[in-house]
């Protein structure tokens, strides 16, 4: 079977391959801290089903404790090393939910079924803010089965990417944030097309934008919350006209092609 990717918003999605479900970054929330989910239904249940569930980094739009208690009871979770330490709650979830807790860091593989996720190397903070410190690098996965499949997390452009992230097939990149100045440590539209350059993936799906906005921010920098997605649509038709790139909506899956 083809892989098969669902994008729920922001950096949450649910990749099936190989009849294995991978969730990755879930956040199932209406609103935290300053944001509020602008864009999309908040996710059903079925959703937080998954044999394994990847977290990127610890900020808490990507490790968010109340979505993860959402996981089934037994539900396998792979993390960066020293979120242990770093995040208390995980321990008291740990427990509570009987997790199975992984920590890794780039160039460990993990198996889950007949997939196998493979930490790489990503450019961005990967303490728990606002005051962490940092044990914890940032991490993106590939995710190997009948095809190649890179969630990147959050990250920046950086040297070396491509030999660190190797040969994919499907690349699920970060193309947004919560303003107009992301900073170098991460992907905007313009730098996730420059990265499907480096990568040369045969397909392409934009993430981590259009789904949570600062409160009371709606009416000043609109374009900003929806423009993305459709940015790196024009961008990567100019830089990378190979890679077929697929804008999806909330909710809606794709089997994305893959080269073998």
């Amino acid at each position: 079977m083809p892989v098969e990717v669902t994008w729920w918003g922001h950096a949450t999605c649910t990749i099936e391959d190989s009849g294995v479900r991978v969730l990755t970054d879930p956040l199932f929330a209406r609103r935290f801290a300053h944001l509020r989910r602008r864009r999309g239904a908040l996710p059903g249940p079925e959703a937080a089903v998954a044999d394994v569930v990847l977290v990127s980094h610890l900020h808490s739009d990507h490790l968010h404790l109340p979505s993860l208690a959402r996981l089934p009871p037994g539900s396998h979770l792979i993390v960066p090393a020293g979120a242990m330490r770093s995040v208390p709650g995980l321990r008291m979830l740990r427990r509570a939910r009987q997790l199975r807790i992984t920590e890794v860091a780039a160039g460990d593989e993990v198996r889950a079924g007949a997939v196998r996720v493979r930490a790489v190397p990503a450019l961005h903070d990967g303490r728990r803010l606002p005051v962490g410190l940092h044990r914890s690098p940032a991490l993106g996965y590939v995710v190997e089965g009948e095809a190649r499949t890179y969630f990147a997390g959050d990250t920046g452009l950086f040297d070396g990417m491509a030999e660190a992230v190797g040969p994919v097939d499907v690349a699920l990149l970060p193309v947004g944030g919560w303003g107009p100045f992301l900073g170098q440590s991460h992907l905007d539209a313009g730098r996730a097309a420059q990265a499907l350059v480096r990568l040369a993936p045969c397909s392409a799906v934009p993430v981590h934008y259009g789904t949570y906005w600062p409160i009371g921010m709606d009416g000043i920098r609109p374009h900003e919350f929806h423009a993305p997605g459709d940015e790196f649509v024009r961008q990567a038709a100019l830089l990378a006209p190979d890679v077929k790139v697929h804008r999806l909506d909330h909710g809606e899956r794709v089997r994305p092609e893959a080269a073998r």
